[in-house]
């Protein structure tokens, strides 16, 4: 039983993903199926562009730069998992892991082998420190009540939030 148990923690604590299929965000896409390319810019307190209109089941290329100052994150989801991920967040920034306008990536790949979530390894989320780029690819198959935040601490309580409209 206690093998049983231990198991389950693992499982639950071991996912490569931050989404959660019950959760009706999407799920990661293969570049292979892209059917449009988003560029998107992170400045300090906004995304450029401001909102974002996707048809549903469309897969999607964000290519995002960090353009302000600071580190942003884009990340898809919905406010209730922008709300339990903002905790994640803030312990990367207790660990001076997140830095206001840095990431300290060796710090972050030594805490991640102690706690999993330390490795922002989120396939609905590019964490960029500024002047660095990432790219996303998002199918938007069972997507509703969708957002784009940044969940650095402050960040998204300030309106650093882009809205989905899903046709």
């Amino acid at each position: 039983m206690k093998f049983l148990k231990l198991v389950i923690i693992f499982i639950l604590f071991n996912t490569t993903s931050f989404a959660d299929k019950n959760m009706k965000i999407g799920s990661k896409g293969k570049l292979s199926e892209v059917d449009r390319v988003i560029k998107v810019k992170m400045y300090d307190n906004y995304y450029e562009p401001k909102s974002f209109s996707i048809k549903k089941g469309e897969t999607i290329k964000f290519e995002v730069v960090n353009a302000g100052e600071l580190v942003h994150e884009f990340n898809i989801a919905n406010a209730m998992m922008h709300k339990k991920h903002r905790p994640e967040m803030e312990r990367m920034v207790e660990n001076e892991i997140l830095l206001a306008d840095s990431i300290d990536r060796e710090k972050m790949k030594k805490m991640a082998k102690m706690d999993k979530a330390m490795a922002h390894s989120h396939s609905n989320s590019v964490l960029l420190a500024p002047k660095e780029k990432g790219d996303l690819v998002w199918k938007f198959d069972n997507a509703m009540n969708i957002e784009i935040a940044c969940n650095v601490p402050g960040h998204y309580e300030i309106g650093m939030i882009a809205k989905v409209q899903l046709d």
